[in-house]
């Protein structure tokens, strides 16, 4: 067995991710090298497409909101030493919660109607969350497994309740929420204002997301809950010699997460479609495992994390436009490979930052003793 690698906290939350995500756009220049196209023209495209203008930015923080929302419900899963891959069902789930509030509780006014949408998303996220949790800490059954399965129970209830109970008859959706049940857009709420400013699908849930992220560091950091949550993750044992309940941190933890799970059905559902209808999540679910692997867990590195995969997934889109030859589907290969590089090769990036810190410390105490010895 290998002997673990010390690196400054700073250097294992920014220099480690840098360098895997540098790794992975070299191995994705090379593969653009290899079809016949300019890797750099290629990296332009994607960094204009989605940073170069208002609209640009407008979608990819849109994509940002629902990866820090997926993000922050795989890390805080993680830090109880949980892997919960089940956020697709969890938002999955939530959509169902969320739309039935709007649907059924339109007659509140939109000041209290659109809390009700957003508290019966992560109601009905928790619940999808605390099932598997309950199952592991009192039933024993593996936390994977099990959500695993429940992404599939998601797909199949939200199928059935869309074709047969509450969706339009012909079609495979809802009827249209109410006016005073949907998120403002943002640049609906610019041009009220007098600014000028392009479509996007960007609305206010990307403030709600910012706060959840807060919200998730205050209480895994600087709670009593999140020391219990921490150390069960890190030594279960430890905890029960404490007084810690390990299987009541597994189920609070996991509710906790499919909670913030249910944060991608409101922006999509209440900011975005305005309806509930099938397969919403794309996938983002399962992007929030590769968000929280590259933030290592810590809310602050989810979210620059859930910026990076916004920009490969609006900067993508307009780079396959603009060259054909690189499709969408190279781009989800190169989010893949940095994947690949943060999570099953991590421990050869934490060599390379081990080695570079040594160098930066060790050119840093050289220059001091130059200096004291110049002064």
């Amino acid at each position: 067995m290998s002997t673990p690698i010390d690196l400054p906290r700073w250097a294992d939350v920014i220099l480690v991710p840098a360098l895997s995500v540098a790794a992975a756009f070299a191995v994705a220049g090379l593969v653009v090298a290899g079809i016949g196209e300019d890797p750099f023209m290629a990296t332009r495209l994607l960094i204009a497409g989605s940073l170069g203008s208002v609209e640009g930015v407008g979608f990819t923080l849109y994509y940002t909101t629902n990866f820090i929302f997926t993000g922050l419900a795989v890390a805080l899963a993680y830090h109880a030493g949980l892997f919960n891959i089940g956020g697709e069902g969890q938002a999955t789930v939530a959509g169902i919660g969320a739309a039935l509030v709007c649907l059924y509780a339109d007659f509140l006014p939109g000041v209290l109607l659109i809390p009700a949408g957003i508290l019966g998303a992560a109601a009905f996220g928790a619940l999808w969350g605390f099932v598997p949790g309950y199952l592991q800490a009192r039933r024993g059954s593996h936390i994977v497994i099990t959500t695993i399965m429940f992404n599939f129970l998601a797909a199949t209830l939200i199928v059935y309740l869309v074709v047969n109970v509450i969706g339009e008859r012909g079609v495979t959706e809802t009827r249209a929420f109410a006016r005073h049940a949907v998120i403002p857009y943002v640049h609906e709420a610019l041009r009220a204002l007098g600014i000028a400013a392009p479509t996007s699908p960007l609305n206010f849930t990307f403030l709600l997301a910012l706060a959840a992220a807060a919200g998730v560091w205050a209480l895994v950091y600087r709670s009593r809950l999140g020391y219990a949550i921490r150390t069960v993750g890190a030594n279960p044992s430890a905890a029960v010699y404490a007084g810690i309940s390990p299987a009541r941190m597994i189920m609070v933890a996991m509710t906790l997460s499919g909670a913030l799970a249910g944060g991608l059905a409101v922006n999509e559902l209440m900011g975005v479609q305005h309806r509930l209808l099938l397969e919403f999540t794309s996938g983002y679910g399962f992007v929030g495992i590769a968000v929280a692997l590259m933030g290592r867990a810590h809310p602050a590195g989810v979210i620059f994390a859930a910026l990076l995969f916004g920009v490969l997934y609006q900067g993508g889109a307009e780079l396959a436009f603009d060259m054909p030859a690189i499709t969408r589907d190279m781009v989800v290969v190169i989010g893949g490979v940095i994947v690949l590089f943060a999570g099953a090769l991590e421990g050869l990036f934490r060599r390379l930052a081990a080695r570079l810190v040594a160098l930066g410390t060790g050119f840093v105490a050289a220059w001091r003793v130059r200096t004291a010895e110049e002064g």
